[in-house]
């Protein structure tokens, strides 16, 4: 597996509890990366970016952030939010914006709703005399 990113680079976007290690949440995130964002055009400095980005992710749903903690009467609020998939954290967010051609939103979407978001391309022209092969007209006649 081709880990492309760091403890120290996570490290500098989620602040992290020194007894967990970040060691799994790379690893997935890296298989996921690997999976489905290297048969494009990103280049190893974009790999890396979306890695950490999705490594943060992981961590966060394991150590969720706090955005007001409180004692008395006992009030907690979280950055993360009920949802699904890569949307449930900023980082996860944040990772999909990275992703700028598409995939991870593609997954996330496939994660949310069980479905494969299917692309397709229609053709209204004409097709000009030059493009049309005298045989194919011969043979399907």
């Amino acid at each position: 597996m081709a880990i492309r990113t760091t403890d120290e680079a996570v490290e500098a976007i989620i602040e992290v509890d020194e007894a967990i290690s970040l060691t799994p949440f790379i690893e997935a995130a890296s298989q996921i990366v690997t999976k489905v964002c290297t048969n494009t055009g990103y280049d190893a400095t974009d790999l890396e970016l979306i890695e950490r980005w999705l490594s943060a992710h992981f961590y966060a749903i394991r150590d969720p952030r706090y955005l007001v903690e409180r004692a008395g009467s006992v009030l907690a609020e979280y950055q993360n939010k009920v949802d699904l998939g890569f949307d449930v954290t900023t980082y996860g967010q944040q990772a999909m914006r990275l992703a700028f051609y598409g995939e991870l939103g593609r997954l996330n979407y496939q994660i949310k709703t069980g479905k494969k978001q299917v692309i397709s391309v229609s053709w209204v022209g004409k097709l000009r005399s030059e493009d049309i092969d005298m045989e194919d007209q011969v043979t399907s006649s």
